[in-house]
């Protein structure tokens, strides 16, 4: 089984006609329901995280930012990400999933867990809102499964965007890896292959920037070669996943001219490494990926091979 965090209430984060918009999810839990998928997975109740844990990666001015904003009717967090009189409790709710995932995980209730929240996380800074991104709640969970005492965690993200937010989290952390594979040059225009972490995290970030037009071929082999390396260098507890599915060829925000079936050898690459150093736990989060039918599609091969069928 894979434990499954879906709920109506991501649809109440309202962004108007914005790439990054509540149809995403309704397509994405459609096909799932269609598809069998839900019934063959573990749904769970959680709760919002609460302000001491959201501090543990995020400033308390920010967040005070975040609320006033909110409770004046919302508006625009930056010049990409829009804020609703509900979205700020929205993503309380969706870090409080990605870090009840990772307790759950960490502790052996089950293998696997598939996190399909809004709004996504992995652009949001310590300090500030980007990118759509309103709580970094990948870097929530890593943070998460170190206070339940994992010592090393990996996150793993695919997003077609580098993920600046959380990569600048965890620069000088040894005990959170980063990886990230994305399109450059792009926005926001970081992850280059020399930034590679700094003081105790010299090392311990990983970036994979592909220009386009590189295929599909090619991209998986690098995929495939740094992340092993990587991982055997981190040897991490739990894995992570920034699972954006921005790169696919017909997303209209990104495209790195992939396909749904290689988001499937991606799932099944990633579960390889956990397997061999992880004891195959792993915690997925979805990010990007803005063409909501064909978001579905590859969220339902990402989870089914989480749910064991083959790439």
């Amino acid at each position: 089984m894979t434990l499954l965090y879906d709920h109506p209430r991501f649809l109440e984060h309202q962004t108007g006609k914005h790439p990054e918009c509540a149809e995403r999810l309704q397509h994405v839990t459609r096909l799932l329901d269609t598809l069998g998928l839900t019934a063959r997975c573990s749904q769970v109740d959680w709760q919002p995280l609460g302000r001491d844990k959201l501090e543990q990666v995020h400033t308390a001015n920010y967040l005070t930012s975040l609320e006033q904003l909110a409770a004046r009717g919302g508006g625009w967090a930056d010049p990409d990400t829009v804020v609703s009189p509900a979205s700020v409790e929205v993503a309380k709710f969706a870090a409080g999933a990605v870090c009840d995932a990772a307790t759950r995980v960490l502790a052996g209730e089950d293998r696997h867990a598939l996190c399909l929240v809004r709004p996504p996380g992995h652009h949001a800074l310590s300090d500030r809102a980007m990118g759509f991104c309103l709580l970094n709640n990948v870097a929530l969970a890593a943070q998460a499964a170190l206070n339940q005492g994992a010592q090393r965690v990996l996150i793993v993200d695919w997003d077609v965007h580098h993920g600046n937010g959380t990569q600048a989290i965890f620069y000088d952390s040894a005990r959170v890896g980063y990886f990230s594979i994305h399109r450059w040059p792009f926005y926001p225009g970081t992850g280059a292959a020399e930034e590679t972490g700094t003081g105790d995290g010299r090392g311990a970030t990983c970036n994979i920037p592909v220009e386009f037009g590189t295929s599909r071929e090619a991209y998986l082999q690098q995929f495939t070669a740094a992340l092993e390396e990587f991982a055997a260098r981190i040897a991490p507890e739990l894995v992570l996943i920034s699972a954006g599915f921005d790169s696919h060829r017909s997303d209209p925000v990104g495209s790195l001219g992939l396909e749904v079936e290689d988001f499937a050898e991606l799932t099944s690459i990633v579960l390889a490494v956990a397997d061999r150093y992880a004891k195959g736990r792993v915690v997925s989060v979805l990010e990007g990926g803005y063409n909501p039918p064909v978001l579905s599609e590859c969220v339902a091969v990402h989870l089914g091979v989480m749910l064991g069928a083959e790439p």
